[in-house]
C-alpha cells in the first residue's frame, strides 16, 4: 500500500468537477449566440403586431386570394423565374412581386418584379438551389397574397393562398 498523496489534478474526479460545469457555461455562451443573431427560421416577412403573448397580422391579401380561387405554378431554370397562373382571377397585363424569403438568413431575402408574357409572368434571377426558399406572390398593390415553399434542389413550386374559402 502506497502512503503517498497524488496530486490532485491526477485525480479523475477533479477533472469531472471542473468540466460539467465548463461544458455549461460553454453551452449557455453558445446557445445566446444563436438565439440573438436575427432572421431565424421562425421569423416571418409579415407585419406582426404584439400584445402580450399574442401576435396578430393582417390575413386580408390571403382571404381575398382564396375568394378569387387563385393559384399559382413557379418554375425556376437556367437563370429565369417563370410564373404561370391557375385560375382566372389574374388581371394578366399586370406585373407581379415575387418575395424570395431566406430560411434563416434575412440578408438573403429578394424582392422581384414578374413582367407578363403570354404564358403568365417572367423574371431573369438565377435562384441557390442549396436550401429551401419561401415564397410570396402579390400584385403591386397588395390585395391578394400567394404563399409556398421551394425545396432545395427543385425547380418548381405551388403557390396558393394560406387560408381556404369557407
Amino acid at each position: 500500500m502506497n502512503d503517498q498523496q497524488r496530486h490532485p489534478l491526477r485525480e479523475p474526479m477533479v477533472w469531472v468537477v471542473i468540466a460539467l460545469p465548463l461544458a455549461a457555461v460553454i453551452a449557455s455562451i453558445w446557445l445566446v449566440v444563436l438565439s440573438s443573431r436575427g432572421g431565424s427560421i421562425d421569423s416571418v416577412a409579415d407585419k406582426v403586431q404584439r400584445t402580450g403573448q399574442i401576435q396578430v397580422t393582417d390575413l386580408g391579401p390571403d382571404e381575398r386570394a382564396a375568394q378569387l380561387k387563385l393559384g399559382a405554378v413557379l418554375q425556376s431554370e437556367e437563370g429565369m423565374l417563370r410564373v404561370f397562373p391557375v385560375g382566372d382571377g389574374f388581371q394578366r397585363d399586370q406585373p407581379l412581386r415575387l418575395t424570395l424569403l431566406h430560411p434563416y438568413s434575412e440578408d438573403a431575402d429578394r424582392i422581384l418584379e414578374l413582367q407578363p408574357d403570354k404564358l403568365g409572368w417572367h423574371a431573369a434571377h438565377a435562384l441557390e438551389a442549396g436550401h429551401d426558399w419561401n415564397l410570396q406572390l402579390g400584385d403591386a398593390a397588395g390585395s391578394w397574397r400567394l404563399r409556398g415553399r421551394l425545396p432545395r434542389e427543385q425547380h418548381a413550386a405551388h403557390l396558393g393562398p394560406a387560408l381556404e374559402k369557407q
